[in-house]
């Protein structure tokens, strides 16, 4: 399931291992950095907007590296302003990007908080019964540089809204590695990507408004755990007892309660970091009263933040979401033992904004493979 491309991403490439590609050719050192300099804080498109460089050096680069490894094909806002961005890779393969706008009070939509949600994998191997993400079972890992050019597509789309996000990526208010795939489960790419979006000649973008996401992969969450890029860790928990869990989640199965809780423990205390525990709610499978008073006691050992996010339908699947009186009293059980909770509200139902929706909407329905936005 590697892909490798006929020429490997830009985007892929770290300060020094692009410093070294161009010392066997004979570069001067600070060419490196000039070319880094183009991509990730100008965000030019081409080679020959990189106007400091001499043209053999373009000419070389460009048979050398695929600039822009992930193209736009089709764009979907919803009306609560979440964008979908479906991107096709070299090898036809489609994966999604969403960009999830918080409009705040007495301020237009360019100055929206907004988190950037990315994807790891084409398709999913983790057979999360819930998910659309897996429904066509794993394609194959992306590439570190892949992983990175969704970032760059979300940066020329904001580009054309506001200069502030021309200026800094700072536009971005969090990342999340929350799209399609188990990012642990393509641990190297993942890291090199993360690490290119943090360094100060890459996305500049702080670790600490970066999130990954696991259903639950121990051996990597210990492993991350002695990692230097000091990011947030969520667990997609999604039952707070085995029964439960094992039954919309395979993982667990792997790596139960007994073995992710103590992982989830030692990232935290090595870190410093509070860990998010993700809760999917979903109608008569674990939003009892009795999954509410489990999840306030892992929650409790963990201190851990709780955030219950409500079923985002999906075609094909059985599951639905509960109501809003049920929501709601599954909330009160943990904000009564004062367990930090954030109980979401849906965004982008309208667009197919749950995991896979849209991509395996394209792949069955066959929609327009070119350049195309529309709203919702």
């Amino acid at each position: 399931m590697r892909y490798v491309p006929a020429r490997p991403p830009l985007t892929g490439e770290t300060l020094d291992s692009l410093s070294a590609r161009l010392r066997e050719r004979g570069e001067p050192g600070f060419r490196a950095r000039q070319i880094l300099d183009w991509l990730y804080k100008n965000r030019v498109r081409s080679w020959e907007e990189m106007t400091n460089l001499p043209k053999p050096l373009r000419f070389w680069l460009a048979e050398t590296f695929e600039l822009l490894p992930a193209q736009l094909v089709l764009s979907r806002q919803a009306e609560d302003v979440t964008d979908k961005l479906l991107l096709e890779l070299g090898d036809r393969s489609l994966i999604e990007t969403v960009i999830i706008r918080a409009p705040q009070e007495g301020v237009g939509l360019e100055h929206s908080r907004k988190t950037i949600c990315i994807s790891t994998q084409v398709g999913c191997a983790m057979g999360c019964t819930f998910c659309a993400s897996g429904l066509a079972g794993l394609k194959r890992d992306l590439l570190a540089g892949e992983i990175v050019a969704q970032l760059l597509q979300v940066c020329y789309r904001e580009d054309a809204r506001t200069p502030r996000a021309r200026a800094e990526l700072a536009s971005f208010d969090n990342i999340v590695v929350m799209g399609m795939g188990e990012p642990l489960a393509n641990y190297d790419a993942t890291l090199l990507a993360l690490q290119i979006v943090n360094a100060e000649w890459g996305l500049g973008f702080g670790a600490r408004r970066i999130t990954l996401s696991t259903s639950g992969l121990v051996p990597k969450i210990l492993r991350l755990a002695e990692e230097d890029l000091r990011l947030r860790l969520a667990i997609s928990l999604h039952g707070a007892t085995d029964e439960v869990r094992e039954r919309i989640m395979p993982v667990n199965k792997a790596y139960p309660l007994a073995e992710l809780i103590p992982a989830i423990r030692t990232f935290s205390a090595r870190h410093g970091r509070m860990v998010t525990l993700e809760f999917i709610l979903i109608e008569g499978v674990n939003d009892s009263l009795e999954q509410a008073g489990k999840l306030r006691d892992i929650a409790l050992d963990l201190h851990a933040h709780v955030n219950l996010i409500p079923y985002n339908t999906v075609a094909g699947l059985e599951w639905r979401r509960p109501s809003l009186t049920r929501q709601e009293r599954f909330a009160e059980v943990l904000r009564g033992a004062r367990v930090s909770v954030t109980l979401r509200r849906e965004k982008g139902h309208d667009i197919d904004a749950a995991c896979g929706q849209l991509r395996l909407r394209t792949e069955r329905e066959g929609l327009p493979a070119t350049p195309v936005s529309s709203r919702a």
